[in-house]
């Protein structure tokens, strides 16, 4: 599956994550890379169980320092360990590794572009606050990123090569994800394709650590710095609007004769 990709790893970050990430790390280990976990000073016993999973690495922060943080170590340490490209998966269970061959299809069909899971099926699952808060998310950065995107929020990403050099990008919490996507428009000029995957909520999940209100106040704040700094607001604006999201509504069918593509989502062509 992997033969014509970069050498790639799958980073989690995670934080107070013990009633999903075994299963997380279960799917996630049958896709045959290595997997590294990032616990962002978690106080239940989600150390003591990503640390009994055989092929993962486990790195441990002292405290919790945030979902940027998080990344920010974990797509250090691919780095240093010689990896081209991460995709990245929330230890929440709201991504699945099922959904993984997607990304990667999308992927090799478009190499060198950031691939996103984007929550475009099963929409009516996700409650009406954290909707709005992605709609309006939606706007803003596509608006610094001079193109639009779908789904700026997910945490389901594919990096490539040119991306994962941002990982040192400076800005903390859930804008981290906004930060690297935007410099990664703007300062690379990579393609964004998104993906769809289903939305994923109910009472099987924990409380989302996402705050609607505080959370999009800061993701919007660092948009805002990120929109001035390059400047040239209108033409960011109209470019936004005229570029619209590169959504791949191809599917992939995993059989006995391998990988390949048809169009079992409306838009799609084989």
């Amino acid at each position: 599956m992997s033969s014509s990709l970069p050498r790639w790893c799958i980073v989690i970050p995670c934080h107070n994550e013990e009633r999903a990430i075994a299963g997380v790390l279960a799917g996630a280990l049958r896709l045959g890379v290595p997997v590294c976990v990032v616990d962002d000073g978690s106080t239940d016993g989600t150390p003591k169980i990503v640390a009994r999973q055989r092929g993962v690495t486990l790195l441990r922060h002292d405290g919790q320092h945030g979902k940027g943080e998080a990344l920010r170590t974990g797509l250090r340490a691919a780095r240093q360990s010689g990896f081209e490209a991460v995709l990245t998966m929330d230890g929440d269970g709201q991504h699945q590794a099922d959904d993984v061959p997607y990304l990667l299809a999308a992927a090799k069909r478009h190499p060198g572009s950031l691939v996103i899971g984007a929550r475009l099926l099963d929409t009516e699952r996700q409650p009406r606050a954290r909707h709005v808060a992605n709609r309006v998310a939606d706007w803003g950065i596509s608006w610094a990123c001079a193109r639009g995107i779908s789904d700026t929020q997910s945490g389901q990403r594919w990096y490539p090569p040119a991306v994962l050099e941002l990982a040192d990008t400076a800005t903390n919490g859930f804008a981290y994800e906004a930060s690297l996507l935007i410099r990664a428009c703007r300062e690379v000029g990579v393609d964004v394709i998104s993906v769809p995957i289903p939305t994923r909520y109910g009472p099987q999940f924990r409380h989302s650590h996402f705050r609607p209100l505080l959370d999009v106040a800061r993701i919007t704040w660092s948009t805002s710095l990120h929109l001035l700094g390059y400047g040239r607001l209108r033409e960011s604006y109209r470019l936004a609007h005229e570029r619209r999201a590169l959504v791949e509504h191809h599917r992939l069918h995993l059989g006995a004769d391998g990988a390949r593509l048809s169009a079992s989502l409306p838009g799609g062509s084989s």
